[in-house]
């Protein structure tokens, strides 16, 4: 029973630290990378060699549910930037999807982020 018990607060302090370690927070202005509408219940990003302050397993991939509060507006804004090479920054949750994946919550742009070339 004693090892049981251990085992037990083990595990949920593995657990805790894990949630510890994710963080909310603003990723740097980068380009897109593939935008992937899923049969899922999200759609998945990923960005150019952006930095993460999440903590979650895939630095690179972020997902946003479709029923999510401005999700289609954010989509719209992901095409408008593959198709004129804006820069965007999102906003992670500090939550990670079983697959490793970024929740993300907001989406900026910068005209001064625009490459003209």
């Amino acid at each position: 029973m004693k090892r049981w018990i251990s085992m037990t607060i083990g595990l949920f302090a593995a657990m805790l630290a894990a949630s510890v370690q994710a963080g909310a927070g603003w990723t740097d202005y980068v380009t897109v990378v593939e935008l992937v509408p899923t049969g899922r219940h999200y759609y998945e990003i990923e960005l150019q060699g952006s930095k993460n302050p999440s903590g979650c397993r895939e630095e690179y991939r972020y997902y946003l549910n479709y029923d999510a509060p401005g999700a289609e507006l954010m989509f719209d804004l992901f095409v408008d930037s593959i198709q004129s090479k804006l820069r965007l920054r999102v906003y992670v949750t500090g939550v990670c999807n079983l697959s490793g994946y970024a929740e993300i919550s907001s989406v900026s742009a910068s005209p001064r982020s625009v490459s003209y070339t």
